[in-house]
């Protein structure tokens, strides 16, 4: 009789390199001892880097239904599993598995040209110029904030929540809950006003107030849009991507600790 807790061997493994000279000997290594299959053969992709990399990676194989194991060869790993050689196929294939949905920004800019782009961590807006940017900020279709004046506002995916928006004092969210994170940076008028948590399904919408006089950039992930003058955020549940963690350190773990570190 088949032991149910058994799951099935992964043989078929993709590795990817951030480039450093450590992930390019990594991955070389680690091809040369299990191989390297190509990208649409493979069962399991492999990065090697940091976390940067990791949500390159993600961004490459969105929707494509191929999980991501990633182990860290960069200076940040939350996103990344422990570097080792041995038994890689057998900690594959007992770990946890995390699925994500990324936010969809759509920036008007003030040519008129509008860009679409995804985020697996936040979309940021800041300011462009020596002078606080002013920002009206609106939720399905009601302003819930009239003015905001600060040097930036983002609004942070559960993945991302213990990045950019960590640093920012904003709240770090459990990767199953279906919330977002709104918070400032910086905010000058209302001087008190710390953010918000947004549940997932959400449209939100920022406007730049006097956008001539004090421009804005917005930013996805790496996808900068300068002088913007709308920028539309929603969660894009039409995309996922699955991300692989060892069992001895899941993300719900590792959201743990992080909230205790002092």
């Amino acid at each position: 009789m088949r032991d149910e807790n058994i799951k099935p061997a992964v043989n078929a493994l993709h590795f990817v390199s951030s480039g450093t000279e450590s992930a390019d000997e990594a991955a070389h290594l680690l091809a040369s001892i299990y191989g390297q299959s190509s990208a649409d053969d493979a069962e399991v992709i492999v990065a090697l880097g940091g976390d940067g990399f990791m949500l390159a990676t993600i961004h490459s194989f969105m929707d494509q239904d191929i999980p991501i194991y990633g182990m860290n060869r960069g200076s940040v790993g939350f996103l990344m599993n422990e570097y080792s050689e041995t038994n890689l196929r057998e900690r594959i294939s007992e770990a946890t598995s995390e699925t994500i949905c990324p936010l969809r920004m759509k920036a008007e800019s003030a040519d008129g040209s509008f860009t679409e782009a995804l985020a697996i961590n936040e979309v940021s807006l800041f300011r462009q110029s020596y002078q606080a940017a002013k920002l009206k900020i609106t939720v399905d279709g009601k302003t819930r904030l009239e003015e905001l004046t600060c040097d930036g506002l983002m609004i942070a995916t559960p993945a991302g929540s213990t990045a950019y928006n960590l640093s920012a004092q904003g709240p770090i969210i459990p990767i199953d809950a279906p919330l977002l994170a709104l918070t400032p940076v910086s905010p000058f008028r209302p001087r008190r006003w710390r953010g918000a948590l947004l549940p997932n399904q959400v449209s939100v919408q920022f406007d730049v107030i006097e956008s001539e006089k004090r421009p804005v950039n917005a930013v996805a992930d790496h996808c900068e849009v300068k002088s913007v003058t709308r920028v539309t955020v929603s969660e894009a549940r039409d995309l996922s991507s699955t991300i692989l963690f060892d069992a001895s350190h899941s993300w719900d773990e590792r959201i743990l600790a992080e909230q205790f570190k002092y």
